[in-house]
């Protein structure tokens, strides 16, 4: 099989990717970050009466044309307490903010603009305009208005608006499921001391945390050996879960000792491609079996990772029906980078700025995919697309994200 390009290959994994279906409701206080399975009615409307929108006092206009209009105070009206009676000619009611307007009353004179008479009067010293600093019923939503629709994604602003119309839960859709399998005679969990030919399994929690950052559920099936009928119990696994996707840890090649592709075949795993025209992460497999989407990543940690930035995270954003996450940016060179060759490269950078404030990105020399600390030590990776020339310092570059930029 030849090798697929980058793009093509994301283009190819995404197109038969649909937004998970299932439903499930939860507690406001557990739905940041969920997408809305249905539309949202308000129960009630907002604000419920007139309100206050300043501390002052409610007036007729008509009473206070021009300052020095001087009114009887003859009540009081607080949140949560509002003034029972009506407000006449010549009459005002102190009132403060959040508090229902009285009957009588259209406008509220602000308490800096207002006199303190003796016997409960006071003299206004600004012109009052009718309807000022009142908020009318209804002026943010109204019972029965359809507010947020399914497909918004729930954060802080959203679900407090959906606590103000009187919700306690929301129906949203349930986060994709991930089965993750690492594979390989020669790996051992973290705190285990590997034999003589054994190296740690760490992969499997690099990739757990994209995928829980990225808003999908996991599913850890452990270490498996090199063995079909392990890793067949394994895919089994996944399988009775009803996992949304599968990713496999190493194994994907066609090595005596890669048995992981030759398992999924017999399986029933349709092959959509394998082998991607980049580096790191070349012996990248997709496909699916029985609706369950497969990706067997590399087995080399800063492979597995490359890969499942590029095509893993947008895989689960398309699942969960939230936007991608945008991790291009453009930087400056801050080493000069050579000619490349027919795969799509993805270096290991640091990020700083220069004098102007623009982003520069030095490209670490050593690139073996087996190294994490430069990985984890890298602010982004620098894009060098297939056959790109020859970069100078200062030139233009794709650079893709591995965090968020600080000022």
């Amino acid at each position: 099989m030849a090798l697929l390009a980058v793009e093509d290959a994301q283009e190819t994994l995404l197109k038969t990717a649909v937004p998970v279906s299932r439903r499930e409701t939860l507690k406001l206080d557990a739905a940041d970050g969920r997408v809305l399975a249905r539309d949202i009615q308000a129960r009630l409307t907002q604000p419920p009466f007139d309100a206050s929108a300043m501390d002052g006092y409610a007036l007729r206009a008509a009473d206070a044309p021009e300052p020095g209009a001087t009114l009887k105070v003859i009540g009081t009206s607080a949140a949560g307490h509002g003034f029972a009676g009506t407000v006449g000619p010549g009459e005002t009611v102190r009132i403060f903010t959040g508090a229902p307007v009285p009957a009588g009353a259209d406008t509220v004179l602000i308490q800096e603009d207002a006199e303190k008479l003796e016997g409960h009067a006071i003299r206004t010293t600004f012109a009052v305009t009718k309807g000022r600093h009142i908020r009318p019923r209804g002026q943010d939503f109204a019972e029965g208005e359809t507010v947020l629709t399914a497909g918004t994604r729930l954060d802080f602003s959203r679900l407090m608006l959906i606590a103000a119309m009187n919700h306690e839960s929301v129906e949203v859709f349930a986060r994709p499921l991930v089965a993750i399998l690492a594979t390989g005679d020669e790996l051992v969990p973290p705190g285990t001391p590997p034999g003589p030919h054994q190296i740690i399994g760490s992969n499997t929690f690099g990739i757990g945390a994209l995928v829980r950052q990225a808003g999908a559920d996991v599913i850890d099936l452990g270490i498996v050996p090199d063995n079909r009928d392990r890793i067949t119990a394994a895919i089994d696994k996944a399988r009775a879960a009803h996992a949304d996707v599968l990713v496999t840890l190493g194994g994907a090649s066609v090595g005596d000792h890669d048995l992981v592709q030759s398992t999924l075949l017999a399986a029933g795993m349709r092959l959509d491609f394998w082998k991607i025209a980049m580096r790191p992460g070349k012996p990248l497999m997709v496909g699916e079996l029985d609706g369950m989407h497969v990706l067997g990543l590399p087995g080399n940690p800063v492979s597995s990772m490359v890969c499942g930035l590029l095509f893993l995270e947008p895989l689960l954003a398309r699942l969960s029906g939230r936007p991608a996450i945008s991790r291009l940016a453009m930087a400056r060179t801050a080493t000069a980078l050579p000619a490349n060759d027919k795969r799509q490269d993805y270096l290991r950078a640091r990020l700083s700025r220069d004098a102007d404030g623009s982003l520069l990105a030095e490209s670490y020399g050593k690139q073996d995919s087996s190294m994490m600390k430069i990985f984890a030590q890298s602010d982004c990776l620098i894009v060098r697309p297939p056959h790109a020339p020859e970069l100078p310092v200062g030139a233009e570059t794709a650079v893709l994200l591995l965090r968020p930029l600080e000022n």
